[in-house]
């Protein structure tokens, strides 16, 4: 091949790498919506497309030497392009790369086998999930129940394996349990010593609408351990305001207070929101995540007059600079820190359209329509939650995946439109049985 024409397939790997960083930050993103992470996403895949009209030249002098690097951009890049041309033989390096690799890289060859689109690469996994490495197994498992690919029978099977991560990804696998499989396993599941699998009992009991489950995860959010964080966030979007009350009380805890006004903003109460209110006034990033939250329940953007003006940091002299130091943002960096006398004075003139007895979402009156409307035009970063609240009102019927590709995404969308006309509204918890 021409070194003229090699220049251009490094252009476009170079410019992949980067995009594909730029486009997974995005998914977290809550200044990102969907429709502007499908514009960067069209951008990293015109580039992928580039790299595969390569062929074997490229595959030779550029892929293979990435893929065994350890910068995750670039690894992941190489390993989307290889499954393109050869199936096989690329999830044959993936898997003798997987295991002895760094957690970034381990995180990036994962994400190639889930966002890839080759229709044959679900069965070349299918067989891994009886591999006698573990390693191998629950990496098979984790990437076909992204795909939604796990046959249900040996997710089943699995749910006895003697390895933490294999039985969360089976359980996440599965969606909802019949009631004769969750009276069997979730007992056991359910007081397991491992939070990973603990948690995804919990989840996958509250999918299957077990009050046992809902007790649990009631238990899980009131401690501090690996759990709770997630136990609160399923406390707020199933609980009543009993249960909003509750995570209101932890929030006096200033060690957890981040981990709790996250779960707050999904309660969707307006004494929530005043709770947020008050919080305000303490620092970051305290205040930001408080304004989020506000904002998550009223519907105020909190920008303009109501964000305060941050000067930007200027860099530290060459010799005080720390080089281990992560210096992109975070999400939660991205977030404005409110200017709590301007929102207070909002709010008095906006209160008395809230009532005491109603959840809200983005300031409106919570529904199915106004849930589907959060997951299809709203910001990045509270979706996943979104989607976690539209599988267990459907008992998992509807599953949006939002750390897929968007047209994966807006499919699932628009298969969930009719049932989101008629979603039920009332507290989950008063759905959980026996």
């Amino acid at each position: 091949m021409p070194m003229q024409m090699m220049d251009v397939f490094e252009e476009h790997f170079s410019e992949a790498a980067f995009l594909r960083f730029q486009w997974e930050r995005a998914l977290l993103a809550p200044n990102y919506s969907l429709a502007e992470t499908a514009e960067l996403e069209e951008r990293l895949l015109a580039h992928l497309d580039g790299l595969m009209l390569g062929g074997e030249s490229v595959s030779e002098v550029l892929l293979k030497a990435a893929l065994e690097g350890e910068e995750p951009g670039e690894v992941f890049c190489a390993a989307f392009v290889s499954i393109a041309g050869s199936p096989p033989a690329a999830l044959e390096a993936v898997l003798a790369l997987a295991p002895a690799a760094p957690a970034a890289v381990q995180a990036a060859l994962r994400r190639a086998l889930e966002l890839h689109g080759h229709a044959e690469l679900n069965a070349h996994l299918v067989p891994l999930l009886r591999a006698p490495e573990v390693p191998v197994q629950a990496l098979a498992l984790e990437v076909l129940a992204f795909r939604g690919a796990v046959p249900r029978g040996t997710a089943l099977e699995l749910l006895g394996h003697a390895d933490g991560r294999v039985v969360t990804a089976a359980l996440r696998s599965l969606g909802a349990l019949s009631r004769d499989v969750a009276r069997q396993e979730l007992p056991r599941l359910l007081g397991d010593k491992r939070p990973n699998v603990r948690m995804a009992a919990i989840e996958a009991g509250l999918l299957s609408g077990m009050r046992v489950a809902w007790d649990a995860c009631r238990h899980e959010a009131q401690g501090s351990g690996e759990g709770a964080p997630v136990a609160r966030v399923l406390q707020a979007i199933c609980g009543d305001d009993k249960d909003a009350k509750r995570l209101v009380a932890l929030a006096a805890d200033e060690g957890g207070r981040t981990d709790v006004l996250w779960a707050l903003g999904f309660t969707g109460r307006a004494a929530v929101a005043e709770v947020c209110l008050e919080l305000m006034g303490q620092e970051s990033p305290v205040a930001r995540l408080a304004g989020e939250a506000f904002g998550a329940i009223t519907g105020l953007v909190v920008e303009g007059a109501y964000a305060m003006e941050l000067e930007e940091d200027s860099l530290p002299p060459l010799d005080e600079d720390d080089l281990d130091v992560d210096l992109v943002p975070g999400a939660e960096d991205v977030l404005q820190v409110p200017v709590r006398a301007a929102v207070a004075n909002w709010w008095q003139r906006a209160r008395q359209d809230f009532s005491r007895s109603t959840r809200y979402l983005d300031g409106k009156p919570f529904s199915g329509a106004v849930l589907l409307e959060a997951l299809t035009r709203g910001g990045m970063r509270r979706r996943q939650v979104h989607a976690q609240e539209l599988a267990l009102r459907t008992q998992g019927t509807h599953r949006v995946q939002t750390l897929s590709f968007t047209a994966r995404q807006r499919a699932e969308l628009a298969r969930a439109a009719s049932s989101c006309e008629r979603l039920p509204v009332r507290p989950l918890a008063l759905e959980f049985g026996g």
